[in-house]
C-alpha cells in the first residue's frame, strides 16, 4: 500500500447477506461496493479479508448492532465474533467496530424518499448500510486512516 493510500472497508454483517462499502484513498468519503451472499461464518470470513486485501485497506470497519439501550444482543455478539474471527485472518490489516443502530432503516428511508422501488431496495440496503457505519466512522476519527 502507498503512502497516499489509506482505504478503508465497512461491512454490514446480516443473517442472509453482508454490505461492503469502501473509502476514497483519502479516507474521507464512504461509498456502497457490493452485497456478498452469507454462506458460513468461516467461508463469510474469508470471503471479507480476501475483498479488504484486494482493495488494500488499512482497516476493516464491522458494524455493531446493539440494541437500543446500548447493550449487546445476540446480533451484536455475532458481528463482534465476526470481527474477531477477521482480525485473526486478516492480521496486518486493523479490525475495529462501529455502532451501527439504525442505519438499516436510514439506508432503507434515504432510498425510498428517492422513490427507489422495493424490489431494488432489497437488493442495495446492504452496501449503503454499510457505507453509512464506514462513513460514520471516518466522521467520528478524523485521520484514522493515517
Amino acid at each position: 500500500m502507498t503512502e497516499s493510500t489509506r482505504r478503508a472497508l465497512g461491512v454490514d454483517l446480516g443473517d442472509a447477506r453482508i454490505g461492503l462499502a469502501v473509502s476514497d484513498p483519502l479516507g474521507v468519503i464512504a461509498q456502497p461496493l457490493e452485497t456478498l451472499s452469507c454462506v458460513g461464518p468461516k467461508k463469510d470470513v474469508q470471503r471479507v479479508a480476501a475483498r479488504a486485501k484486494e482493495l488494500e485497506v488499512s482497516v476493516i470497519v464491522v458494524g455493531l448492532p446493539l440494541l437500543m439501550s446500548g447493550e449487546d444482543g445476540t446480533r451484536s455478539l455475532a458481528a463482534r465474533e465476526f470481527a474477531q474471527q477477521l482480525e485473526r485472518r486478516v492480521g496486518e490489516i486493523r479490525v475495529e467496530m462501529q455502532d451501527e443502530r439504525l442505519t438499516t432503516v436510514q439506508a432503507e428511508r434515504t432510498m425510498i424518499s428517492d422513490g427507489v422501488r422495493r424490489r431494488r431496495r432489497k437488493a442495495t440496503v446492504d452496501p449503503i448500510a454499510a457505507a453509512l457505519i464506514l462513513q460514520g466512522y471516518l466522521d467520528s476519527r478524523p485521520g484514522a486512516l493515517s
